[in-house]
């Protein structure tokens, strides 16, 4: 090892040698940096999506395995709020209608919610015209996305209303009044709200539970049981409580579960660029082992030396690939360090800002989140280079040495 580390830091013979031993160096420091700071940049980014849906979802949500609807939603809540952690639990319908307001329609989706609903969540944050409310002494109110909200031309100060369909799900359809075959409600609008996650902000309108019920024809079910949890309860332990007094025909579903595919894809997009730069870190490391090379050549008096002291091949091929693993260490680390602290100078500071106009977006710089799994991987795949660098150093000792004992 010392003699490995004496030759790594001593000056070699050959200029070239030494500006090659340098950039070998470099290029596996900068790769390994670049995984630090890519990989830091996507989790940052995966943090600030499921934290703006973490402010609409709830933290634990009930379906029914089979079907659409929760068939007795009422007992379902009262077994679920008798489980230690669950501070409150109500029932949602969510389905789809056609929304008018003058001459202007869509699509949308209705989610009927209790008036309080803003209890559940965070959704008071994210108002950006108007207030919540669901109901006064007058009249029913709808707090609409900013999708519906633009598409309809409908604000919380117009007078009025909007009217909602919804199909029939029981009974013929007369087709001299296909009217007929639609329930009908109309709603005033009291707030907008705008999570900038065009899952929501696209199509979603909130109106009161009873509402959504009468539209949808619903007496006592519901498409979804949602659950808030207390301040100190263990998220796994209560669904897993929940799971068992339920039984097998529910679904028991946290934020994670429920936004499945959006933590996919961002997950994929995270670990092609791992793979893209794992990639780079491997053809990096030509440079080491061309270092390497042209090191066993410069030091064939040092090699026959070592075997006039004594020294075998197999002692002196550990020497080069024990130098080999020095450079992809040393390299390994200095990158670690120097991402680690371009990460936290960024979550500081803020230094590279996203392009665009800053008045129209969440964030203006880029968002850094430092996972240490994802600083373990990235060693755990310098480590492998290391082996292969140092697998290809003892193939090219072995020839060269028998090279040499030939002579």
């Amino acid at each position: 090892m010392k003699i490995a580390w004496r030759y790594l830091m001593s000056k070699k013979g050959h200029q070239a040698v030494n500006i090659i031993s340098i950039v070998a160096v470099c290029g596996v420091v900068v790769s390994t940096a670049a995984l630090i700071c890519v990989l830091s940049v996507f989790n940052g980014f995966r943090g600030l999506i499921m934290g703006k849906l973490a402010m609409l979802d709830p933290q634990v949500a009930i379906t029914a395995t089979v079907g659409k609807t929760v068939a007795d939603a009422d007992s379902v809540i009262d077994a679920v709020t008798a489980i230690l952690g669950v501070e409150r639990a109500v029932p949602v319908i969510e389905d789809q209608a056609l929304a008018i307001y003058v001459q202007m329609q869509m699509p949308v989706r209705l989610k009927g919610v209790p008036d309080d609903y803003n209890m559940m969540n965070d959704i008071d944050s994210v108002i950006v015209d108007g207030v919540w409310k669901l109901r006064d002494q007058v009249s029913r109110y709808a707090v609409a996305g900013a999708g519906p909200a633009i598409r309809l031309m409908v604000r919380p100060d117009f007078l009025g209303m909007v009217r909602l369909y919804a199909p029939q799900r029981q009974g013929r359809v007369n087709i001299a009044n296909p009217m007929g075959a639609f329930r009908q409600d109309s709603v005033f609008v009291s707030g907008i709200f705008q999570l900038q996650q065009n899952s929501y902000d696209a199509d979603l309108i909130y109106v009161p539970l009873d509402m959504a019920r009468d539209l949808f024809d619903y007496e006592t079910e519901a498409t979804q049981i949602e659950v808030k949890l207390a301040p100190d309860a263990s998220e796994q332990h209560v669904m897993d409580a929940i799971a068992k007094a339920l039984g097998s025909g529910y679904q028991v579903k946290n934020r994670l579960m429920q936004q499945r595919e959006a933590y996919r894809l961002v997950n994929i997009e995270k670990w092609m660029a791992f793979l893209l730069l794992a990639f780079i870190l491997v053809i990096a490391t030509f440079n080491v082992i061309s270092t390497l090379a042209l090191l066993i050549i410069e030091k064939d008096d040092s090699i026959a030396t070592l075997r006039a002291l004594g020294a075998n091949d197999r002692q002196i091929s550990r020497i080069f690939v024990l130098q080999g693993w020095l450079i992809t260490l040393v390299g390994a680390v200095t990158g670690v360090v120097i991402g680690l602290i371009l990460c936290l100078c960024q979550q500081q500071f803020g230094w590279l800002h996203l392009s665009g106009d800053p008045a129209n977006m969440i964030i203006s710089a880029y968002p850094v989140e430092v996972h240490w799994m994802d600083v373990i991987i990235t060693l755990a795949l310098v480590a492998a280079v290391g082996l292969l660098t140092s697998m290809v150093t003892a193939l090219i000792m072995r020839r060269r040495l028998s090279l040499t004992l030939n002579r």
